[in-house]
């Protein structure tokens, strides 16, 4: 009997375990070479893109089209992405330094709407495709990272 009950103690706390690891992970998907996930906690895009290099990845780079569709169907909510005009305002660069050459903004974006809208987001509920916004960085947001 305390053998079974040993067992279902630790049954019970690797349940548990798993939960809490699902909680943190939200998505998960292979693609290209590497995966990404969706951070589970809001954060700001410097705190989303810390969160990202803490798990060995940075925020997500969108650069085709398909990536895009395929990023925009999986989430469900605003999410931080790897491009910003941090350095010099209306040159976006990814997060690897690289400078944006194709863009999928959601009408009239980017606009710096509010003084400093230098980071940017996926919104999903908008167009598949053309759904980045621009917005101050402090915002509050889960962040995208890849691997």
């Amino acid at each position: 009997m305390t053998e079974k009950d040993q067992l279902k103690n630790n049954f019970n706390s690797l349940s548990q375990k798993k939960l809490e690891l699902e909680s943190k992970v939200t998505s998960l998907n292979l693609c290209g070479s590497g995966f990404f996930f969706i951070s589970s906690e809001l954060k700001s895009w410097s705190e989303s893109r810390q969160f990202c290099r803490d798990g060995g990845g940075d925020l997500i780079i969108i650069n085709t089209a398909e990536k895009q569709r395929r990023i925009s169907s999986l989430v469900k909510e605003r999410v931080w992405i790897g491009l910003s005009d941090i350095e010099t305002e209306g040159i976006m660069k990814w997060v690897d330094n690289s400078t944006l050459k194709q863009g999928f903004w959601f009408k009239g974006e980017p606009n710096n709407y509010v003084t400093d809208e230098d980071c940017i987001e996926v919104m999903p509920t908008k167009d598949p495709v053309n759904n980045w916004n621009d917005l101050p960085c402090s915002e509050k947001r889960k962040g995208i990272c890849e691997n």
